[in-house]
């Protein structure tokens, strides 16, 4: 797709991965969105999709081409949707495709807001969207999911398997000074560390130091640190003490799909896999994952894509397109009838993808 922008108006190359499941529905309606939305807000789009995926599994026994991350290095930015698939081992749809281009490509900072969208009643009685509104920040290049370990003597009582969790120095600094940098952008000023330190004393231990010697950079941010265990509680019984939160790649995985559903749905959820220098593209995808169970019924919620597209579009630059953007989509959670299954309605993809459009054009500025 090849969106042509006015005279002196940027255009950006965006890699489209639809990948498995959803993802096959969902990105195909942020693409017509973002074509929509580029119409109305004035930029160029040059889109390329990509096949990868678990079908180009099946077709050469790998997910992606061994070179796809350097095929993917002179884009603006990756649009992701899901991968996984029930006949193919997890971690290889998940090590061969997107965690390769993570890594590949080092994104390190994972970031996932979460608030409560107008008209969605999360599961937290009587909680409103002041009270929740976090930004999770998930280290996205090492820790557990370093990919460090292997099996030996399989098959045998003996067998041993380890998963070697890795903490650089340079890598635990980088994802702290973002996340303080991150919460000091934000009104608040709040910033907690999640940690699990008093079980795991090497790695979790430098997480901590670290912790404190970059909050010396930012004194204007109050800063607090919280067991990862004691973190799901605060979560869920006193949401409106948390703001900014940052944690390891794998306490981030979990409490951010907590996160998602306390407010309100996985569907709705955005990611951005960031590269903040830019020495490379960054990739944004909706955390909601392939859901096999709703592939094929034209009822995927396409608003965790689009909110991922606000995501991009603000990391390109093109910050009143992606204001426009979640005002569309505000819009549209606050028309009950146009929510779909997971948030308790009965709206279908396209109706979805059809609204936001239209609000795209709805509005004057």
């Amino acid at each position: 797709m090849d969106t042509k922008p006015p005279e002196g108006a940027n255009t950006y190359r965006i890699a489209a991965i639809p990948g498995d499941g959803i993802g096959a529905e969902v990105v195909p309606a942020g693409l017509r969105m973002l074509e929509a939305l580029a119409a109305r807000a004035g930029f160029g789009l040059d889109i390329e999709t990509f096949d990868w995926g678990s079908d180009y599994y099946r077709r050469t026994g790998l997910m992606m081409p061994e070179d796809g991350p350097a095929r993917l290095k002179d884009f603006d930015a990756i649009y992701f949707g899901a991968v996984g698939a029930t006949d193919i081992p997890d971690h290889v749809t998940l090590w061969g495709l997107r965690l390769a281009i993570c890594q590949g490509l080092d994104q390190y900072a994972n970031v996932r807001p979460t608030r409560l969208l107008p008209g969605i009643e999360g599961p937290l009685r009587g909680v409103t969207a002041a009270e929740l509104d976090w930004v999770i920040v998930r280290e996205n290049s090492e820790g557990e999911y370093s990919g460090q370990g292997g099996r030996t003597h399989r098959g045998l009582p003996e067998e041993i398997a380890t998963e070697v969790s890795i903490f650089t120095r340079a890598g635990v600094t980088r994802i702290m000074r973002y996340a303080f940098a991150l919460a000091r952008s934000r009104p608040r000023k709040l910033l907690t560390v999640v940690t699990k330190s008093n079980a795991q004393r090497h790695g979790l231990v430098l997480w901590d130091e670290i912790a404190a010697e970059v909050a010396r950079e930012f004194p204007d941010v109050t800063w607090d640190k919280m067991l990862v265990d004691a973190m799901t509680m605060r979560m869920v019984l006193k949401p409106a003490t948390l703001d900014t939160i940052v944690a390891t790649n794998l306490h981030a995985d979990i409490l951010s799909d907590l996160a998602a559903a306390l407010a309100g749905s996985l569907g709705i959820a955005p990611t951005a896999n960031l590269n903040p220098e830019r020495h490379f593209p960054s990739m944004f995808e909706p955390i909601h994952g392939s859901a096999f169970d709703i592939v094929g019924k034209g009822i995927a919620n396409p608003l965790g894509c689009f909110w991922s597209a606000v995501l991009m579009l603000d990391h390109l630059g093109e910050h009143a397109a992606s204001a426009r953007l979640m005002r569309a989509i505000e819009r549209v959670t606050a028309d009950k009838m146009l929510h779909p299954p997971d948030l308790g309605g009965s709206a279908r993809t396209e109706e979805v993808t059809g609204a936001v459009v239209r609000a795209i054009w709805a509005e004057n500025a």
